[in-house]
């Protein structure tokens, strides 16, 4: 029985034999596939003289080296006492003998032996027939034994097999090659097998079998590195499929399409030697083997280190084993002048190095000796004693060595968020230029429309005017429209009954102040929104007034806060009264506050409250004051007291009836009261006689409010019975009744023709006509 070490070398007997039957059989298959594509650009004689497959070389490289391997196959399968493990060892003399001794070989004086070292290195040969107790101590996973030469590595059974074991010939340790069959084609297989991961990387890799040429790609002639299959459908390395257009063998456009897991898992199964037991070729004495060796005459070739070390390891798992290998070089750690070491060597190094340290050299001592002079030391080194204290210093530095990081990276985090806000903060620049922009047209358009309304307006008060003056000169008298109010909407926001509304005109804004403690400031003319809530009181906001800028809230904390209104800021907080201030209302740059039987007047100096005067003989709570031109109208219990604003003396009382005056309001010829037990008192401003008392409401009337035009005036009343009602003063009756609201309603306030008002059931609505 014959084994070949390799299908790919086998010959059958043909007359003309300068063609391999594998490639004569590739050549057949291209034939057939250019045929059905209708092209066949590369003939099998252009394809023989690109491969370099001439008749010559196939007989000088392949012949002369398969010939003495498959004879020693035969001796050695026929042997019936062959000892249990063939080791084989590489040698010239006994590869001659070998070669000799078979009856097919050549004459050692033939060129065949040459070739055959030029081709493999030096010649296979076998051992003595005897194997002695070393073969227990080979290593099972491909270990060779080492040599002054080249050797073979094999894989002995283990013992208990029962089947004998078989000696599997390796190739030479040394930079195994063999002659290309296509030494210049893309589809070559290089000559040496040390290839480099990349070019850049010059590792070797020294296989102990040739690979096989399907694991070579067509492009490099190399072992594939990175395999990838294309869109033609060939394999080849990653790095040669995007360097190169077009595929060697149809010449189609290379374009990666998905990694050739397969390919790259046999190549991973590999077996080379370990990069510690390889050397670089050289061209003295064995020269022949290195300079096959060479990739295509290549630098860089490397052949097997007899003295390195003996492992070959798989491809896959080479960076384990060299990782941890013994012939690895290493420094002595004493002294880097020592010669270099391997890892094997390193600790007997240690017993003899005559460049030891004393541990405690970092602190400033400066013993140097062998290991005997090293134990004398530390019984004498002062650092001895102190290595405790030395050690915790240590520690020490390097806890704050590791703060210091951290704090290295903090401050790298912040300049990394300080760089993005401050990237931020130009968008935001660049998006308010812009809104600027917008801004400054869309103004411009309205002043354009704004115009155009002022005219439209001018217009049709012309034509109202000259419809009046047509309407006067009939016997209807006057016309007098009647008006009727609407809910438009509804503030939602508090979070307890609203007790007090003022409105700042200017800026058409509205503040509700609640049982929440807080104060709400709500957009009337564009979003229609809560712009702000303020909060300071510590108590139930009872009343708000305005005056300039500035907001004046009166609390259940007996204090009284000012805001600036522009800024929706707290500015100041006055200590008011002994009891909750009620009320509040200004006038001729004064602040009146109401409060239990008290009245305070405050000057109003920028920010600050000073007390001008107490007025007093008042009766009960003051909850209601009202200023007008130069009088200041107080409602307590039943009295409602005229006061002069500038002299601040009581001119006139007015007696009610009714139970407590809750609410007061002045017109240009009426002076107007709600009370307690659900009545409206009217009097004449002029004579102070009272000409009316409205009914209607049934509850007690929280508030009043006027809205006045040349032609009438309308006084707004707000009820515990929830309801609003409006009374038309030219005739005292009233004109319409509000249901909206789901609690009494406790404030109004007017504001353009809108009245605004707020209830126990913590809405606040706008009401127009």
């Amino acid at each position: 029985m014959v084994r070949f070490l390799r299908e790919p070398i086998t010959t059958r007997n043909r007359k003309d034999d300068s063609t391999p039957r594998h490639l004569e059989l590739w050549l057949a298959s291209e034939a057939k596939k250019k045929k059905k594509r209708g092209t066949f650009q590369n003939s099998p004689s252009d394809l023989e003289r690109r491969c370099g497959n001439t008749k010559q070389a196939w007989q000088s490289s392949w012949l002369p080296a398969v010939l003495p391997l498959c004879v020693r196959e035969v001796q050695v399968m026929s042997s019936s006492k062959a000892p249990r493990y063939n080791q084989y060892s590489a040698g010239a003399a006994a590869g001659a003998s070998s070669i000799s001794s078979s009856p097919s070989s050549p004459p050692a004086d033939s060129g065949v032996g040459s070739m055959m070292e030029a081709s493999f290195g030096p010649t296979f040969s076998s051992s003595g027939a005897k194997v002695s107790a070393e073969s227990s101590n080979t290593y099972k996973q491909h270990r060779r034994t080492p040599s002054t030469s080249s050797t073979l590595t094999y894989s002995p059974r283990d013992e208990d097999d029962g089947m004998p074991p078989i000696g599997t010939p390796r190739r030479s340790d040394s930079a195994i090659s063999i002659r290309s069959l296509h030494s210049e084609s893309n589809m070559s297989l290089r000559s040496t097998f040390s290839l480099h991961e990349e070019e850049e990387d010059l590792e070797p890799q020294v296989f102990a079998e040739p690979p096989s040429v399907k694991l070579c790609c067509q492009l490099c002639c190399n072992v594939f590195k990175d395999p990838v299959i294309t869109t033609c459908g060939h394999t080849f390395c990653r790095r040669c499929a995007l360097t190169s257009d077009k595929c060697p063998v149809d010449t189609a456009k290379l374009t990666v399409v998905v990694n050739n897991i397969a390919v790259a898992e046999q190549i991973g199964e590999l077996f080379i030697h370990c990069k510690y037991g390889c050397r670089a070729a050289t061209n003295g004495p064995g020269g022949a083997a290195a300079s096959t060796a060479s990739v295509a005459g290549k630098p860089g070739a490397y052949e097997v280190d007899p003295l390195g070390c003996p492992f070959t390891i798989k491809l896959s798992s080479r960076k384990e084993h060299e990782a941890s290998c013994d012939y690895r070089p290493v420094r002595c750690p004493n002294n880097p002048s020592c010669p270099p070491l391997l890892t094997m060597n390193l600790e007997a190094h240690l017993k003899e190095c005559e460049h030891i340290k004393c541990p405690h050299s970092k602190y400033g001592c400066i013993f140097i000796g062998n290991q005997d002079t090293y134990e004398t030391h530390l019984e004498v080194c002062k650092f001895e004693g102190l290595k405790e204290f030395l050690q915790q210093t240590d520690d020490r530095f390097h806890e704050m060595q590791l703060a210091l990081s951290q704090k290295d990276q903090d401050i790298a985090f912040l300049r990394s968020m300080l760089g993005k806000l401050s990237e931020k903060l130009d968008q935001l620049e660049k998006n308010l230029e812009l809104k600027f922009d917008m801004l400054d047209e869309n103004q411009s358009k309205l002043s354009e429309d704004l115009m155009e309304f002022r005219r439209d307006a001018s217009m049709l008060n012309d034509e109202l005017s000259h419809i009046n003056a047509r309407l006067n000169m009939g016997i209807l008298g006057s016309y007098d429209p009647q008006q009727i109010f609407k809910c438009k909407g509804t503030f939602v926001g508090h979070q307890g009954p609203v007790w007090c509304l003022c409105v700042y005109s200017t800026g058409d804004l509205l503040f509700s102040g609640s049982s929440d403690k807080t104060i709400k400031v709500w957009d009337t003319c564009t979003t229609y929104k809560c712009q702000k809530t303020l909060e300071g009181h510590d108590g139930i906001v009872l009343a708000l007034c305005i005056q300039g800028n500035k907001l004046y809230s009166g609390s259940a904390d007996c204090t009284i806060i000012v805001w600036d209104i522009q800024t929706l800021q707290k500015v100041n907080t006055i200590r008011a009264h002994d009891n909750p201030v009620c009320t509040l209302v200004s006038s001729h740059n004064m602040l009146f506050s109401g409060s239990l039987k008290a009245i305070k007047v405050w000057d109003i100096v920028g920010t600050e409250l000073k007390l001008k005067k107490e007025l007093t003989g008042l009766n009960h709570w003051v909850r209601a004051l009202v200023a007008s031109q130069n009088h200041l109208y107080s409602g307590s219990y039943q009295t409602i007291k005229i006061w002069d604003i500038r002299s601040l003396e009581c001119v006139h009382v007015l007696q009610t009836s009714g139970g407590s005056v809750y609410s007061i309001a002045v017109t240009n010829h009426h002076i107007v009261c709600g009370t307690y037990e659900n009545l409206i008192h009217v009097w004449d401003i002029e004579s102070k006689e009272q000409v009316r008392t409205l009914t209607g409401h049934v509850g007690t009337v929280y508030a009043l409010a006027v809205i006045s035009t040349p032609d009438q005036t309308k006084v707004f009343s707000a009820s515990y019975d929830r309801s609003l009602r409006v009374w038309s003063m030219d005739n005292m009756i009233c004109t319409q009744t509000l249901l909206r609201h789901q609690g009494s309603v406790t404030a109004l306030a007017v504001s353009r023709g809108r009245l605004f008002s707020g209830a126990v059931d913590s809405t606040v609505k706008v009401w127009t006509c």
